[in-house]
């Protein structure tokens, strides 16, 4: 006999559970096609996964008699192995579970302000439900400032905007965000359901200073569609931006939820810019300074629930 085989034979069987329970529903149910529909499976898969049970325990488990499935001898001897076995399994989960719902630690997230409703509120009423012992701090900043503060691990996870189709493999993406061109609720150019970028030419644009990442994208389409983006004023405090679109001095470029409130209030209108489209992701990421915790993760789970109940903001 060689080396190998000597190992082999020694080798402990990785007992299988998904396996252990077909056993026990077959015994319970007392027929290969009563277990296939308590288990919601096919019959032939029952039947394999029996059969490689058997193989496991070198034996016959069960005879197969015209009244169904009957346990042998051996079988009669592993069903109470097999059950303690289960037992044990479904007794760690439960412990698994008791431990994470005793998460605790402080969390840092840094969001941008326009999330306030859609993630702030519902996320801290889900941990305060499930997981009071963990302690959420939210930042609110521009896309820039959160990434500032991702890479020297101020925040353990930040929310920014991404644009673009090649995201870095680093983020997790959320949703996508439509952007859209704020005004007056008079102002000419939001007086129809879509604006053609091109017509952003002839608005007087508020809008974030250079390098803002949205800035920076709004100058690469225009540059790829040759618009020229008349912006009378640089401002990266998003309440600025819409303070001058109410009062009619100037236009901005904003998602919809960030202006959600002021267009349902009836003091700032807007439409959805088209041909082409600017969108944003809103993406999910973690600073690499540090490992998330298991807070951390717990929270980061959260987050992807509540935000991907969304398909489009």
């Amino acid at each position: 006999m060689s080396a190998y085989e000597s190992d082999q034979e020694t080798q402990p069987t990785q007992w299988d559970l998904e396996r252990l329970r077909v056993f026990v529903t077959v015994v319970q149910q007392g027929s290969l096609t009563r277990a296939a529909a308590a288990l919601g499976r096919p019959q032939p898969a029952i039947s394999r996964q029996i059969s490689r049970f058997e193989a496991e325990c070198q034996g016959r488990l069960f005879d197969r008699t015209g009244r169904g499935m009957v346990l042998t001898e051996l079988g009669e001897s592993v069903l109470p192995a097999v059950i303690s076995l289960l037992d044990e399994a479904q007794r760690l989960c439960e412990q698994v579970q008791k431990d994470s719902s005793r998460l605790s630690g402080e969390v840092r997230l840094g969001a941008l302000p326009s999330l306030y409703m859609l993630l702030g509120v519902p996320l801290f009423l889900e941990l305060r439900k499930n997981h009071p012992g963990i302690r959420l701090q939210i930042y609110e900043s521009s896309a820039g400032q959160i990434d500032q503060w991702l890479s020297n691990g101020y925040v353990d996870i930040g929310m920014p905007y991404r644009y673009g189709d090649n995201l870095p493999a680093t983020v997790d993406p959320l949703i996508k965000a439509a952007s859209y061109l704020v005004g007056a609720p008079d102002s000419k150019f939001t007086e129809n359901p879509t604006v053609r970028f091109s017509e952003l030419e002839k608005c007087p644009l508020v809008l974030p200073g250079k390098p803002s990442s949205v800035r920076l994208a709004l100058d690469q389409i225009a540059k790829e569609v040759g618009v020229r983006l008349d912006v009378v004023l640089q401002a990266d405090s998003a309440q600025i931006q819409k303070g001058l679109a109410q009062i009619g001095e100037g236009y901005t470029v904003m998602p919809a939820h960030a202006v959600a409130d002021e267009v349902e209030a009836g003091t700032l209108r807007m439409s959805r810019i088209v041909e082409p489209e600017f969108l944003r992701t809103i993406v999910l990421e973690t600073t690499p300074v540090k490992p998330p915790s298991r807070a951390t993760r717990q929270v980061a789970q959260y987050i992807r629930t509540i935000i991907g109940k969304k398909r489009e903001l």
